[in-house]
């Protein structure tokens, strides 16, 4: 049986949607790239050329009016996520945006709304990459009680990615771009959220520990609007506590890790230096390093989630719009905590 055609346009082709989603369409029997438009006709030409795109647009505006078009890639800066969204679903089309969704929870519950609008359009945002390996197993660890109760989360996202000042001013440093999320805070968070209770109250410090740094445009001296070092307190439904660290001025930082830290057991999950799943049970005097079973072991499907979604053949799981609408909660929390220097509840109050 010939796979249902699915026309698809990119907005916005950087460095992720260029390594992992244009090769993801095209690889999917009956799915076509018709055109893409980047941030200048140059390189919109060069992202065609390169993958035998047949046509490029001079504004994303007229991508998303196309009638030759069917789903929306969106893979631009935060910034654009909104409004790109909202337009691509009111003419008709099904939206990926990359992660995160938007630049705050306004923004967020706007796309959402839209979403709900057209229900019969499928709506998901790029998940974020990490603990899709370990999915499978370790949401079975939970649900058979492997940690016994939940006590306590710790997520570490800790580097040097931003340690030297005189590296021009990455667009994650600019608010106005990235939005109110904080380096690795919210694709981690968002990886968290897939194995633990909602967050009802965060504390949240940061600093901005390099002020200035060169403009990317030779320009001088840029501000950065973003903060390179945050420590956030949660707590969860049932009394489980989070405890975040995420920086990227901490010469020999530990790198990317997840905690789980239950009443019969420990998890520990660790991304970079070295990626690696630990676990120690009861009985263990130490823990272990746990080898996933091929059979066992999640991966990156985000094209092929999208493309069945459309089909009819599977639905959305990673990562829906409401999925999305929550941690954007949190990151908005996250943000009004580090400037009040007090704690806000979740979930936060629906904007009009």
């Amino acid at each position: 049986m010939t796979p249902q055609r699915v026309r698809i346009g990119i907005v916005g082709a950087g460095a992720n949607t260029r390594s992992r989603h244009i090769p993801g369409f095209q690889a999917i029997d009956g799915v076509e790239i018709v055109g893409v438009v980047n941030r200048s006709q140059e390189s919109s030409s060069r992202v065609a050329q390169e993958f035998a795109i047949p046509r490029t647009f001079e504004t994303w505006t007229d991508l998303v009016a196309d009638s030759e078009i069917d789903a929306v890639m969106i893979g631009t800066w935060p910034n654009m996520h909104c409004e790109v969204t909202c337009a691509a679903l009111s003419a008709g089309k099904h939206v990926l945006t990359e992660a995160r969704m938007a630049r705050n929870a306004a923004e967020a519950h706007q796309m959402l709304r839209a979403a709900r609008e057209h229900s019969d359009l499928v709506a998901q945002i790029v998940p974020s990459p990490f603990g899709l390996r370990e999915l499978q197993l370790v949401s079975k660890w939970i649900e058979d009680g492997v940690l016994g109760d939940l006590r306590e989360l710790v997520v570490i996202g800790a580097n040097d990615m931003f340690g030297d000042p005189e590296q021009p001013l990455h667009w994650r440093q600019s608010r106005q771009l990235s939005g109110l999320n904080v380096l690795t805070m919210g694709i981690l968070h968002e990886t968290a959220m897939r194995w633990t209770p909602p967050v009802t109250r965060v504390f949240a410090q940061a600093s901005i520990f390099e002020a200035t740094r060169p403009n990317p445009d030779g320009s001088g001296q840029a501000q950065a609007t973003v903060p390179d070092s945050l420590q956030i307190v949660t707590e969860m439904d049932g009394g489980v506590r989070g405890l975040y660290h995420l920086s990227a001025v901490d010469r020999f930082g530990p790198g990317t890790q997840l905690h789980l830290y239950g009443s019969r057991g420990t998890l520990k999950i660790e991304w970079t230096p070295k990626h690696r799943v630990l676990l120690g049970e009861a009985a263990d005097t130490e823990l272990h390093e746990v080898n996933i079973p091929p059979e066992k072991a999640g991966g990156w499907r985000v094209e092929a989630e999208f493309v069945g979604a459309i089909r009819g053949e599977e639905q959305v799981h990673l990562t829906d719009f409401e999925t999305g609408v929550r941690y954007m909660e949190f990151t908005e929390a996250v943000s009004r905590s580090a400037e009040s220097r007090l704690p806000v509840t979740l979930p936060l109050e629906e904007p009009d």
